[in-house]
């Protein structure tokens, strides 16, 4: 039980302490090594369970899904997507603000990251709604509540590391986030619609048809990257692994014909890829090291034991568990929380008749608020070096948008069909 308190305890130390996650993982590890009598400290050991959690083929669509979404960050296909939802939604209660969620729920197609949301295509939508006379605080919340659609909405990189941790199907995983993610867009866009008219917020002008048409034409082939994506999985034509390399080759030629970004501008792209990437395997590495002594410890066994004294009903069970990722999630980074509390958790919730993909979209759901709520949401300090705004006033913005992200959970746990729907449909036996 000592030992055991020093893995799990040390890490929450470290963190709290400000120490980097994966310095924390990796600190945590070790001393659990070395004061555990049952087991001899082995750097080889230590190396073979670092290099165990980065031999999975699953694990090259992160690249490919960071290059993409750097690429199609790179000029105007955002304004493309944001002049086309800005022609079908824009006259709708809240204008400008459901246009911010559609761009979003469009971006998120192609992007798979809630920062690469809120850097790139929110960074416009912030400009058009400050230019309309918005205020601020609904502008700044708006745009980081409909970020979180992007890592639900394949393609989507917390997803595939959650896929890799669980041993689950990355294909059905993916393909699952599609109606949560329409879901939690259709959420934020009633809300916003709400909170408009009792602000009056003004609305943009209604476009006709042969408008709508002209825009949906000058953002074809960006509007094409989902489809592409999305039906080359349902149809077998390529796996969620082949499909980040097929999205960012496709988005790379898109850039390249519209004259987004030119050949200079590639070593830029790569090295910004190589560097997150790096830092994403980094992490993956030290994480897969601490799962393997979490097992070793029994830690998964004692949440179990936990949970099940307090209740076996598979629905409270979630419930209980999103409170508890919802903690997490304001003192640990998504990813690593995804690749720590996978092993730990989804053991328990399976052997209650839950579906590993159903759970899998609430936990990464969960953490991905955590991008939302200090002190290390990274969309936070995103919208803050984007529109200047005090920190603090950005974080009081945001709490009323937390409202439409919570009951999408709420939802999701009630009616695990909402899930499961696709993937039953497309993988059979997942």
């Amino acid at each position: 039980m000592q030992t055991l308190l020093i893995l799990v305890g040390g890490l929450l130390f470290f963190m709290l302490a400000g120490v980097p996650v994966v310095y924390s993982l990796g600190i945590s590890s070790i001393l659990y090594m070395l004061l555990d009598s049952s087991m001899t400290f082995n750097v080889a050991v230590i190396a073979q369970g670092m290099l165990n959690g980065i031999n999975n083929f699953t694990l090259l669509a992160v690249p490919f899904f960071i290059f993409a979404a750097n690429v199609m960050n790179g000029g105007g296909i955002t304004d493309r997507i944001y002049k086309f939802a800005n022609t079908v939604v824009g006259h709708l209660p809240g204008g400008l603000g459901q246009v911010n969620v559609l761009g979003s729920i469009i971006f998120a197609g192609m992007s798979g990251s809630a920062s690469a949301d809120a850097a790139g295509i929110g960074a416009i939508e912030i400009k058009a709604m400050r230019d309309a006379g918005y205020e601020d605080g609904f502008t700044v919340a708006v745009t980081g509540a409909s970020s979180l659609i992007g890592p639900i909405i394949p393609p989507s990189i917390p997803l595939v590391l959650y896929a890799v941790a669980s041993n689950s199907s990355t294909g059905a995983i993916l393909i699952a986030g599609i109606l949560p993610g329409i879901l939690l867009g259709a959420m934020e866009m009633i809300y916003v619609a709400i909170y408009a008219k009792i602000k009056k917020f003004p609305r943009e002008r209604k476009y006709s048809l042969k408008e709508i048409g002209a825009s949906f034409l000058h953002a074809f082939f960006p509007l094409l990257t989902p489809v592409l994506l999305i039906g080359g999985i349902l149809s077998g034509w390529f796996t969620a692994t082949e499909a980040a390399a097929v999205c960012a080759v496709y988005g790379m030629v898109v850039a390249f014909m519209y004259g987004d970004i030119k050949m200079k501008d590639l070593p830029g792209i790569i090295y910004e890829t190589m560097k997150l990437s790096v830092c994403a395997i980094i992490i993956v590495t030290t994480a897969n090291l601490y799962g393997w002594l979490v097992m070793r410890a029994g830690v998964p066994q004692y949440a179990s034991e936990f949970i099940s004294s307090i209740t076996v009903n598979p629905t409270l069970t979630l419930f209980i568990i999103v409170g508890f990722l919802l903690l997490m999630g304001t003192i640990m980074d998504p990813i690593p929380g995804i690749l720590i509390m996978t092993p730990i958790l989804a053991p328990h919730v399976m052997s209650l008749g839950v579906s590993p993909v159903h759970f899998g979209i609430i936990m990464v759901l969960s953490l991905m608020l955590g991008l939302l709520t200090p002190p290390v949401g990274m969309v936070l300090y995103i919208l803050q070096k984007v529109t200047k705004i005090p920190f603090e006033q950005i974080v009081k913005s945001m709490v009323p948008f937390y409202i439409p992200i919570v009951g999408t959970l709420i939802l999701l746990i009630l009616f695990p069909a909402i899930t499961l729907f696709v993937p039953n449909l497309f993988f059979k036996g997942y």
